[in-house]
């Protein structure tokens, strides 16, 4: 499935963004921490059929929210009371914020899928250290592990994408890529592999994450690789 991010700053201007992704998505995550005064209720009203994902990103790990921790969470807990079909915490989260929003997610039964995250913006760790990673996902009580690394080298991506089969092997889900020119290759093969989602955003210039490609580019390449 390809995801369209919606970085937006203003909730007028992510609802237009909205309106022309939901045709061309399987899944439209919206960043709302890039928006002033977010409107949640406002936005979540407005889906249609595509499933949403809403995403809080720290500021440590690409995001901008820049309230307090406890409010960052709050507006996720708020979205699962909205019925959205995802919700996306930081594993660097403290872990009474992440329990509070599994209990939200319990209380809600279960219709919101968790996806628990981890971003490094600078490099890719070991294979081990990896997969100490995903099982450290797990244990905060992903529904989806999310893996996202920083590629130096062509080879780091065949690190993340090694991620994929192990977990599905597991029977886990998994969305891993790396970010960068040197990773946009592992952006193309990991749906290929079976990740969860891959990202690509609406129009060059909207992307959510260094090395995205747009969403005309990626159905492109896959038409051809498949």
């Amino acid at each position: 499935m390809i995801c369209i991010p919606i970085v937006a700053s203003t909730s007028e201007e992510a609802l237009l963004k909205m309106g022309k992704s939901f045709p061309l998505s399987d899944i439209i995550e919206l960043r709302i921490d890039s928006i002033r005064n977010v409107n949640l209720s406002e936005l979540v009203s407005a889906k249609r059929n595509t499933p949403l994902l809403i995403t809080n990103r720290k500021r440590d790990e690409g995001g901008r929210f820049e309230g307090s921790e406890r409010e960052r969470v709050a507006l996720l807990k708020e979205a699962v009371e909205l019925g959205v079909e995802y919700v996306d915490i930081e594993l660097s989260t403290e872990d009474a914020l992440i329990e509070e929003l599994l209990l939200k997610i319990r209380d809600h039964d279960r219709r919101t899928s968790l996806i628990v995250s981890c971003h490094d913006f600078k490099e890719t760790p070991s294979e081990k250290k990896l997969m100490s990673i995903s099982e450290a996902c797990l244990g905060a009580g992903a529904d989806i592990i999310k893996i996202v690394t920083y590629a130096n080298s062509v080879e780091d991506n065949l690190k993340v994408l090694n991620l994929i089969p192990y977990a599905k092997r597991n029977g886990k889900e998994i969305i891993a890529f790396c970010m960068g020119d040197l990773g946009r290759i592992s952006r193309v093969f990991a749906p290929i592999l079976g990740s969860y989602l891959s990202f690509a955003s609406l129009e060059r210039g909207d992307a959510s994450a260094p090395g995205q490609l747009t969403i005309e580019e990626m159905k492109q390449v896959l038409r051809i690789l498949r």
